[in-house]
């Protein structure tokens, strides 16, 4: 079974960019839904994250309950926003908003993801997205990922790319989160927020060496501490915990 999943990759290509060329490859749709709804789930909230890799700011995750016709998003082309320009995305946005059953987002800030890690971080914005939905959900599906909550819960990976509710719960927060890094860009203007939303680009990583980090940023993640290492916190230290990078692994995890 496995060979069905197996897609040819452009050889003297980097992992990032097999990784990009895998995913064009997945058809975004209603399906994960549909078998869901078939063994007797109503109330099906799509959830992700958005900001994980960043630097500076918050992580942020969306909540969303679609309908269960949701024909006219695969139409508009529905998918993981990281593959979508900023006019498909809010256009994306703005049609998931008028047409979902619920949807809520939140954040947590750089200074939580200090204390408890990127990775716990982002599973709490998780949770507290699906807290704020104004209907009970009775099952989650998110993106390679579990969370503290006591409903029925289904991790897909790459569910982004192949599951229109995470889809759309992807493109909110990425909209809601783009903005964001936008708003601070006005407060913080020499690290050039706006153009790169805090992740470690070149030129953000310049910044880092000219200006040092601000309060905003997240003083655990290795280009940070590097770039000021007086302010590093005396408690991440003292605790033993791991600094945590930005670098994503370069094996991928299997389809499910």
């Amino acid at each position: 079974m496995a060979s069905l999943f197996r897609i040819p990759i452009p050889s003297g290509v980097t992992p990032a960019t097999a990784k990009q060329h895998m995913l064009k490859q997945l058809v975004c749709s209603n399906a994960p839904e549909q078998a869901l709804r078939y063994h007797g789930y109503r109330t099906i909230a799509g959830v992700d994250e958005v900001g994980r890799g960043a630097l500076f700011g918050p992580v942020v995750a969306a909540a969303v309950v679609l309908p269960e016709k949701v024909g006219v998003l695969a139409r508009m082309g529905l998918t993981d926003s990281k593959q979508l320009d900023r006019a498909q995305r809010e256009k994306l946005d703005r049609k998931v908003r008028s047409m979902a059953l619920a949807f809520a987002i939140a954040e947590v800030s750089a200074e939580t993801i200090d204390r408890v890690n990127i990775y716990q971080a982002s599973r709490l914005a998780m949770l507290l997205a699906v807290q704020q939905l104004p209907v009970a959900p009775d099952h989650l599906i998110l993106d390679a990922m579990l969370i503290d909550h006591p409903c029925a819960q289904t991790k897909l990976y790459y569910g982004d790319a192949l599951c229109l509710s995470i889809a759309a719960a992807s493109v909110v927060a990425k909209v809601y989160r783009d903005a964001l890094m936008r708003e601070f860009d006005k407060l913080h203007p020499q690290y050039g927020l706006a153009s790169h939303k805090g992740y470690a680009t070149p030129e953000h990583r310049r910044a880092l060496t000219e200006h040092g980090p601000c309060a905003l940023h997240r003083r655990s993640f290795g280009p940070v501490w590097k770039s000021d290492p007086n302010a590093v916190l005396d408690e991440t230290l003292e605790s033993g915990d791991l600094f945590f990078d930005d670098t994503e692994a370069a094996e991928l995890p299997p389809l499910i």
